[in-house]
């Protein structure tokens, strides 16, 4: 029996090169199952993404999702990607499996906590709204801080720049001032020692999302990144938000060493392999 991919919908392109298309995965021409493709929005169009699969009852655990998994690589070959991605939650255990067997690798993962009521911060430690005057050289920072990530994970410096400064204006188009966003600075002592950038509500995201937790160089190892993830909470839960959420990379031991201590689990691997 012969498991192949069959277009299910035209094919969406924009004038920035992304592209993407719904396939049928069928066996001998009869449907059993669906899959997503796309171009990644971060790395271009050179790299592609599964952004759905998902096989049928009654032909789940025949090979069909590992078939079609390599179908895609070929068909997303051909459009001229160079590397895949997909994003898979820790409770799909055979989705987790299957990715492992295909050779994907983690580039980093979400880590989520639910929230109950409002945190105390230390004794010393208050925050405040980061101003407006304060907002261009606090973006200067944060955009230095995104292409420097980008590019260790393997973006080019040209793309990381252009990218990062795209979506970040698209995320804060109001800046500091942008609904639904909040910015902090958390001082200690009198002192400023990090701030925090926090979206309150995001498209398919159910709860809090950190896009941003930095402390001063001169004032690391203190307790304050801490400090700021509590910050977080304590304005999720004012808004109504009953959980929160971040992405972290596997080689940040300090910054997974603070988030589980606060209770954050993992709840999906971001995974990655070349398809050169």
């Amino acid at each position: 029996m012969t498991t192949t991919l069959r277009p299910a919908g035209p094919e969406v392109r924009h004038d920035d090169g992304h592209r993407s298309r719904p396939y049928d995965i069928c066996v001998n021409s009869r449907r059993v199952g669906g899959i997503q493709l796309a171009t990644d929005t971060r790395f271009g169009p050179a790299a592609g993404r599964i952004e759905a699969l998902a096989v049928d009852a009654p032909d789940r655990h025949r090979g069909r999702a590992t078939v079609a998994a390599l179908a895609a690589e070929e068909v997303l070959r051909g459009w001229g990607c160079r590397q895949i991605e997909l994003t898979v939650p820790t409770d799909a255990e055979a989705a987790v499996r299957l990715a492992a067997a295909l050779g994907y690798t983690e580039r980093s993962r979400v880590m989520t906590r639910s929230l109950t009521g409002p945190p105390r911060l230390p004794e010393g430690s208050v925050d405040r709204p980061l101003s407006a005057d304060a907002y261009p050289a606090w973006r200067d920072a944060a955009l230095a801080e995104h292409i420097r990530s980008e590019i260790a994970q393997g973006m080019s410096r040209e793309r990381a720049e252009e990218t990062s400064a795209a979506a970040l204006d698209a995320l804060l188009p109001n800046g500091a001032a942008t609904p639904h966003h909040t910015l902090r600075v958390l001082a200690h002592e009198g002192t400023d020692v990090g701030t925090l950038w926090l979206a309150l509500r995001l498209p398919g995201q159910p709860g809090g999302y950190v896009f941003d937790v930095r402390v001063a160089p001169g004032h690391r190892g203190e307790g304050h990144g801490r400090t700021l993830m509590l910050v977080a909470e304590r304005e999720c839960v004012a808004a109504g938000r009953s959980s929160l959420a971040l992405n972290v990379y596997p080689d940040n031991a300090p910054a997974l060493g603070l988030y589980g201590a606060l209770g954050y689990r993992i709840t999906a691997y971001r995974l990655w392999k070349p398809i050169l």
